[in-house]
C-alpha cells in the first residue's frame, strides 16, 4: 500500500516547502503549523495541502 502524502504551503507566499506523511488520525482536520519559509525569510503559518 503506498504512503500519502503532503505538503506544507506557506499562507504569505503559497510555496510549498515541506512535505510529510500525514497520519490516518488526523485526516479530519488539516495541519497548521508555524514553520521557516525560505521565500519570505521568517517564521510563518504553514497549512497541509495535498
Amino acid at each position: 500500500m503506498a504512503k500519502r502524502k503532503a505538503a506544507l504551503a506557506c499562507t504569505q507566499c503559497g510555496q510549498r516547502n515541506y512535505s510529510l506523511t500525514p497520519t490516518q488520525a488526523g485526516e479530519s482536520q488539516r495541519l497548521e503549523v508555524k514553520k521557516f519559509c525560505k521565500y519570505c525569510n521568517k517564521h510563518t503559518l504553514h497549512k497541509e495541502t495535498k
